[in-house]
């Protein structure tokens, strides 16, 4: 049985938190409620599980290993509502509920990198990405380092210092851009990954040259994603994405609220024809279905 407790991706009320009693009660709930947390298997059908034996038996690794891109394995991890709403009042906290977050900090166990653009770094207020110290074991067990490497996607470097996770000095952010400005002020340890394209004042974001460049240099074969939807497009469109994971909460959201925007799993972008996925697996925990898909290659945009 379930412990009452509201646990959720991260956003301003928790990973940044309005103070650290309100952050590290959150942090003790939600690691003893993820812990009682059973997924029932249902293609291929398989006995049920918890949220970290679900993802080990992702074999990641391997599947990163027996890949022929010259850049890392990637997944995306998204959440929606049953009408595709990705967010509401700006922010996916709201949609996932214990089931969601379990899985949502399984995943970040068995990467060596977790990006994120940086409207969703900014409205998310990310900090460190690996709390739990049974998890930071679990990675470590794993063979993978105790935090993986932060990589936020900035074509204009509009970072602000004071994001939690660019405060904290434990953690090690590459930025992506295409900018050859730097961010001041962060105590975190930044690296920069550099690609554009074009010349001039027309200089553009590579997102594929920057994915060479995170497998090359710093080795990363495995990288998850969790957003925004903007990314998630440039990512599909360019034949940069290997699988997405969809947690679809039993919720109807209906329109957003004047003002607020209608945010999807992508945005920005149309797929004419359509991308294709293939169904890899599916688990369910209290109504709330975890969908795995292979995302079909094709001619990248």
């Amino acid at each position: 049985m379930l412990l009452p407790v509201k646990s959720r991706r991260p956003d301003a009320s928790t990973v940044a938190g309005r103070s650290h009693q309100v952050l590290a009660t959150w942090y003790i709930w939600a690691a003893i409620a993820s812990d009682q947390i059973t997924f029932k298997r249902l293609v291929p059908p398989a006995r049920p599980a918890g949220g970290q034996e679900l993802v080990a038996d992702l074999d990641l690794q391997e599947r990163a290993r027996s890949g022929r891109e010259q850049r890392p394995y990637v997944l995306l991890n998204m959440a929606s509502t049953l009408d595709g709403r990705a967010a509401l009042n700006g922010r996916s906290g709201a949609i996932s509920g214990p089931a969601d977050h379990a899985m949502f900090r399984g995943l970040r166990t068995v990467v060596d990198a977790v990006m994120a653009g940086a409207g969703t770094v900014r409205a998310e207020r990310y900090g460190p990405l690996v709390r739990d110290p049974g998890d930071r074991r679990v990675r470590l067990e794993r063979g993978l380092s105790e935090q993986p490497l932060a990589c936020v996607v900035s074509a204009s470097m509009s970072l602000g210092a004071d994001i939690p996770l660019l405060a904290d000095s434990g953690s090690r952010v590459v930025i992506i851009t295409s900018s050859r400005d730097s961010l001041s002020g962060a105590r975190a340890q930044l690296e920069y990954v550099r690609a554009a394209r074009g010349s001039g004042s027309d200089l553009e974001l590579d997102l594929g040259a920057a994915m060479s460049e995170l497998q090359e240099r710093l080795q990363i074969r495995t990288l998850l994603c969790e957003g925004g939807p903007h990314l998630n497009s440039e990512l599909l469109a360019r034949g940069l994405v290997d699988e997405l994971f969809l947690s679809l909460a039993p919720k109807l959201a209906g329109d957003p609220a004047q003002g607020e925007s209608l945010l999807r799993i992508i945005a920005g972008r149309s797929f004419e024809p359509p991308l294709e996925l293939e169904l890899i697996s599916a688990a369910e925990s209290e109504s709330e279905l975890f969908l795995r898909y292979a995302v079909k290659t094709r001619d990248r945009a």
